[in-house]
């Protein structure tokens, strides 16, 4: 179910507050007000996803437009949410050197990942159940990723097919893997996922705790009047009792997206079976990354879960450097969680990271304006990359390194 746009945005109502406070300290002092308070307006509402100025104004877009309970499920952590406010947080502790002599006629963004060459370092990472957020769901952020050339990572939870999400994108997807506490059943999700030609596995490790208790998203759950059974098939949450991604094989005995046996063991079963690239998702430490690169993996992607599965409160970028260092250069490191910016995704390569991923704001993007908000969301960090680039006298991505960043002292 969609909620109804409302005649104003969080903006322009923000807009509007702001403008109050100096129109009333020129009125208390009986003074006539500059033209510049007296003719202040506020922002006319937004309509279209080109409207939209920066990636965090489509929060408060996805806010409106959804019911309580949809926007709370990606809105949630765990516990106080504090991991979730980290992952952003955290990228203030990094500051940007800035070089005034370099070339900076043409800017390249490129970037070639297992062979494949990137326009950007930007990829869409896997979200569960986005028909939730709008009617087209992973259908609209495929065709989205495809008209920006961006990496889809297709999610087990996903409310649309992996065939039809395949069709949508047109290029090879990677395929974001939960492990079920039934083997034949993940097996058969990974020969789907090779037969539709993905062209990576990434295992999720960091969820641990399934089913998760997300205070957030039990308190909106409260706060919305719908009956569940409207959107919930016999009222289940389950992905695999409902979830296309599962159809047609037995779920019967699966009661976990989230098995308590994967260990390095789990990990040696796995990369045998596995003949595209194996990524592991949800590698917070040197220590995990030593073990998943003896294991087999291709890739990392250092990630807490966008903090709804822990509340660690580390946040993804104070991991990343220490899964490089352990790393040593041997595969890539991605890193999600947080980012809403392009001076956060120039951070984090500055760091190490190979290519960043994107959840939220791709997940609001799509609950705003469908498959144009997550084409504005896009462009946008790829906009403000490119700025920040010239900023820092980095014309390419090589240019980026360690010495492009500081850690803050404050």
């Amino acid at each position: 179910m969609r909620g109804v746009q409302v005649p104003f945005t969080r903006r322009s109502f923000l807009g509007g507050a702001a403008a109050l406070p100096a129109f009333w300290s020129w009125a208390l002092a009986d003074e006539t007000p500059p033209p510049s308070v007296l003719y202040r307006r506020a922002a006319p509402p937004i309509t279209s996803a080109d409207q939209v100025i920066n990636v965090m104004d489509f929060e408060g877009l996805a806010r409106t437009a959804l019911p309580p309970a949809h926007f709370a499920y990606i809105a949630t952590g765990v516990d106080d949410d504090r991991t979730v406010v980290r992952n952003h947080e955290a990228f203030a502790h990094y500051e940007i050197r800035a070089r005034r002599f370099a070339d900076l006629r043409r800017i390249d963004t490129s970037r070639k990942v297992f062979g494949t060459s990137w326009a950007s370092p930007l990829y869409v990472s896997s979200v569960s159940s986005e028909r939730a957020f709008h009617p087209q769901g992973e259908l609209a952020v495929a065709r989205a990723c495809k008209s920006r050339a961006t990496q889809f990572m297709f999610c087990t939870g996903s409310s649309v097919s992996l065939a039809e999400c395949a069709a949508a994108h047109g290029v090879p997807l990677w395929h974001q893997l939960y492990a079920t506490d039934d083997w034949t059943v993940t097996l058969g999700l990974l020969r789907r996922a090779e037969a539709a030609g993905c062209s990576a596995i990434a295992l999720t490790v960091d969820l641990r705790s399934y089913p998760r208790y997300n205070e957030t998203l039990v308190r909106a759950i409260r706060e919305d009047s719908r009956q569940c059974t409207n959107c919930h098939v016999n009222n289940t949450h389950d992905m695999w009792r409902r979830g296309p991604v599962f159809a047609g094989l037995d779920v019967s005995r699966v009661t976990t997206l989230a098995p308590s046996d994967i260990t390095v063991e789990f990990l040696d079963r796995l990369r045998a079976q596995v003949k595209s690239r194996l990524i592991i998702k949800g590698i917070v430490t040197g220590e995990d990354a030593e073990l998943a690169l003896a294991h087999g993996a291709d890739g990392i992607v250092v990630s807490n879960h966008g903090g709804r599965d822990e509340e660690s409160l580390r946040a993804s970028i104070d991991c990343l450097p220490e899964v490089v260092a352990a790393v040593k250069g041997r595969i890539p490191v991605f890193v999600d969680g947080g980012i809403r910016r392009g001076t956060d995704i120039f951070k984090a390569l500055a760091l190490g990271a190979t290519a960043v991923g994107i959840g939220r704001p791709q997940a609001w993007g799509l609950a705003a304006f469908g498959q144009s908000g997550v084409e504005a969301v896009l462009d946008i960090l790829n906009r403000e990359l490119v700025a920040i680039m010239r900023q820092a006298g980095t014309p390419t991505l090589a240019d980026i390194t360690t010495a492009s960043v500081v850690r803050s002292i404050a």
